[in-house]
């Protein structure tokens, strides 16, 4: 199977998880010049900007670990440009998750990592 259809199913998987959870998928996969972020969703009163990561097991390490410095940024920058376009105000509350899928195991990471400013 090649990595962009076991990216989406994947990411089919989180979106589920997510609503059965009690969120709500607001996009998919949104993207522009920066960088993209995998799910935006809406979470007990909160805008999530959610990063999904996958491994088979956890031999190279957990998924979330991927989530480095540098990928929180470009979903930072990402987000920002969301909140502009969509004209979001500032006093909507927002936080940044990932959602660790190792093999059939998946955990919701909810304000994994704090905004990273300019």
């Amino acid at each position: 199977m090649n990595k962009r259809k076991t990216g989406s199913e994947k990411e089919d998987r989180a979106a589920a998880y997510i609503i059965s959870s009690g969120g709500r998928i607001i996009e998919r996969n949104y993207s522009t010049r920066m960088g993209e972020i995998d799910l935006i969703a809406h979470d007990a009163g909160a805008i999530c900007f959610i990063e999904v990561k996958y491994r088979k097991t956890v031999r190279a390490g957990y998924p979330a670990e991927a989530v480095d410095q540098r990928k929180q940024f470009k979903i930072c920058r990402v987000s920002d440009h969301y909140r502009m376009t969509k004209g979001l105000r500032d006093d909507i509350p927002y936080r940044f998750d990932v959602i660790s899928i190792v093999g059939d195991e998946i955990t919701w990471y909810k304000n994994a990592f704090e905004y990273i400013p300019i």
